[in-house]
C-alpha cells in the first residue's frame, strides 16, 4: 500500500513539474515573442507564421501538427511517453489559447514591445528553452521538434539542445517563402532575431540538462583512506584505491578515486572533512559518464 502511494505521489510530483515547465514554454512565446511578432522554431515557430500570414490562431495550428507527430512517436518511444506528451500537448495548447487573454496589455507593452525584438527574442528563448528542458528531464515533451529530437536521442548519444536547433533553423529559413507585406530588409531582421531566439533556447535547454546530470571525478589523497572509502560505499558511489608515491617523501600511499554527481560532491566533501581534515582532493569535471548508476550507454 505504502509503495503503490508512493509511486502516485512521484507521478503527480512528475506531472506538476512538467505543467510548471509546459507554463514556462508558452510564457515565453504569449508574452514576448508572438507580441513581437518574432519566428522561433518547432511546431509552436510553424503555427505562428501560419497566424502571421493567416490569422489563424497558433494554439489550434500547434495542436492539430503535434497530433500528427505524437501518433509517429507512440510506436518509437513507448506508451509511456505518448500519455505525458499527449498531456503536454493539450496543456500547451490551452496554455497558448488563455495567456494572451489573462496576460494584461501593459505588461506586454512594458516588458516585451517597449523594450525591442531583441530583448523579447532573448526572454523568450530563456523561458521556452527552460520549460523545455524541465519537461525533458520528467520523460515528457513539449511536442513538435522535441519529439523528433527525443526518438533520435534514444539510439544516439547526440545533444537534444543541438538536434533543436538545426531543425529550428530549418523553419526560421522556411518562414522566407511565406508571402508578406514586410520589406527584405525587415523580414531578414526577423530572421535574424531569430536565430538569437533559437540559440538562446538551445543553450538554455542543455545548461539545465546538463546541470541535472553532470558529473565530477575525485581524487582523494588521506592516511585515513580505509575509512573514507568505508564511509562512501553506503552511499550507492564506488570507490577505487590506486597505489601511489609521494616522490617528494618518498613515501608509499593510497589514493581513492570516485565519480559522483556534482549535486553529490558536498555531501562527499563533508564526509571527507568529518574524518580527516588534512585530506588532500582533486576535483575534476568529466565530459560523460557511461554505466550503473550514470548515463546508459546507448547505440
Amino acid at each position: 500500500m505504502e509503495q503503490k502511494t508512493k509511486r502516485v505521489l512521484n507521478r503527480l510530483r512528475s506531472y506538476a513539474i512538467i505543467t510548471f515547465g509546459l507554463l514556462l514554454y508558452a510564457v515565453g512565446w504569449s508574452l514576448f515573442m508572438i507580441p513581437s511578432g518574432l519566428v522561433g522554431g518547432g511546431i509552436t515557430g510553424i503555427a505562428a507564421v501560419i497566424y502571421y500570414a493567416t490569422g489563424f490562431p497558433v494554439s489550434w495550428s500547434f495542436f492539430l501538427i503535434n497530433a500528427i507527430l505524437l501518433a509517429i512517436a507512440l510506436k518509437i518511444l513507448g506508451k509511456g511517453f505518448g500519455v505525458k506528451t499527449v498531456f503536454a500537448i493539450v496543456a500547451v495548447t490551452l496554455f497558448l489559447d488563455r495567456l494572451p487573454g489573462l496576460i494584461p496589455v501593459e505588461l506586454i507593452e512594458d516588458v516585451a514591445l517597449g523594450n525591442g525584438k531583441l530583448l523579447s527574442a532573448m526572454m523568450g528563448g530563456v523561458f521556452s528553452g527552460a520549460g523545455i528542458a524541465i519537461t525533458f528531464t520528467q520523460g515528457g515533451s513539449t511536442g513538435g521538434t522535441d519529439i523528433i529530437a527525443l526518438m533520435i536521442n534514444k539510439y544516439r548519444n547526440i545533444s537534444p539542445g543541438k538536434l533543436i536547433l538545426y531543425m529550428d533553423i530549418f523553419i526560421i529559413l522556411s518562414s522566407l517563402a511565406i508571402p508578406s507585406q514586410a520589406s527584405i530588409g525587415e523580414r531578414a531582421a526577423i530572421i535574424i532575431y531569430g536565430f538569437v531566439l533559437i540559440s538562446v533556447t538551445s543553450y538554455t535547454v542543455d545548461l539545465i540538462l546538463s546541470g541535472a546530470r553532470q558529473s565530477i571525478q575525485i581524487f582523494i589523497f588521506s592516511q585515513k583512506y580505509e575509512q573514507i572509502a568505508d564511509a562512501i560505499t553506503p552511499t550507492g558511489r564506488g570507490v577505487t584505491v590506486i597505489d601511489g608515491m609521494g616522490w617528494f617523501t618518498k613515501k608509499e600511499g593510497k589514493i581513492l578515486m570516485l565519480i559522483v554527481r556534482r549535486t553529490e560532491s558536498n555531501f562527499v566533501f563533508r564526509l571527507v572533512k568529518d574524518i580527516d581534515k588534512d585530506a588532500f582532493l582533486s576535483v575534476g569535471n568529466v565530459m560523460g559518464v557511461y554505466g550503473k548508476g550514470f548515463e546508459e550507454i546507448k547505440k
